[in-house]
């Protein structure tokens, strides 16, 4: 009896530049808004119970509990930080930009107005003016872009990973001065910074591809106790640092409130 001769799978399909760019993107707001929502989740913790003893007071009916979580969010922000940075990461912001820099043809007028028109048959009516006007990216504008990149990027690798190596990702030291002069290295008010300018970045590829528009990195308020104490009128919209702010400071105070009614 002949054997059979099994089959090979068929090979997948390229997935083509503009549809990589897509998907790189994607991830790129996933791992920036992980990032950030860690980090700004643990400094409110810190912030609404430095501020507020009734908050304090009600941390400390759980001390384990929170100080378990406050260390979960601190390792979520340096590890996610390394997906970020680390070139040998599967999906990382230089990768993205790589992308978009060899591939031009993703941002041009055609390939926008296609976007645009998506699944109707015929372009709508508006689709010649708003290309008429819409922005094609030049060389220089991804430059720009690599330079904000690379700037962060020596941030990350002089300051959070060793950190992440060698003792969040993988226990690499235990010698307790070895590991407190890593920590020395970091500065709270710099990594706010580095965490919000990827919003920025998200933000100007995303307007670039989705609407044409010029890649502009626009600045995003830091500051904690700035955005506690002065809310934007418009609300936190798709800031997600501002976000978690807000609502664990909302949740921090309901709890205070209901565990001083519990024990007056």
């Amino acid at each position: 009896m002949s054997r059979r001769r099994k089959r090979k799978p068929a090979a997948s399909p390229a997935i083509s530049a503009a549809a990589e760019f897509e998907r790189e993107l994607e991830v790129f707001r996933t791992e920036a808004q992980a990032a950030a929502q860690f980090f700004y989740a643990y400094l409110a913790v810190y912030a609404a119970a430095g501020d507020d003893k009734a908050v304090f007071r009600v941390l400390n009916t759980a001390p384990l509990f929170w100080n378990t979580n406050l260390g979960a969010l601190q390792t979520a922000t340096v590890v996610t930080l390394g997906r970020i940075f680390d070139q040998n990461s599967t999906h990382n912001v230089g990768r993205l930009l790589r992308i978009a820099q060899d591939n031009p043809q993703i941002f041009s007028k055609a390939a926008l107005g296609l976007r645009k028109q998506g699944t109707n048959k015929n372009p709508p009516a508006w689709l010649y003016d708003y290309l008429r006007n819409a922005y094609v990216p030049k060389t220089s504008d991804f430059q720009r872009l690599q330079t904000h990149v690379r700037k962060n990027q020596k941030v990350y690798e002089e300051k959070y990973r060793d950190l992440r190596h060698q003792i969040f990702a993988h226990k690499g030291l235990s010698d307790p001065a070895a590991i407190s002069a890593l920590f020395a290295k970091t500065n709270i008010r710099e990594l706010q910074r580095l965490l919000v300018s990827l919003s920025s970045l998200y933000e100007a590829l995303w307007q670039l591809l989705i609407n044409g528009r010029k890649p502009v990195l626009r600045p995003h308020r830091y500051s904690v106790r700035r955005i506690r104490e002065q809310p934007s009128p418009h609300g936190p919209g798709n800031a997600v640092h501002e976000r978690i702010i807000h609502e664990a400071e909302r949740f921090l105070s309901k709890a205070s409130r209901a565990n001083n009614a519990s024990n007056p």
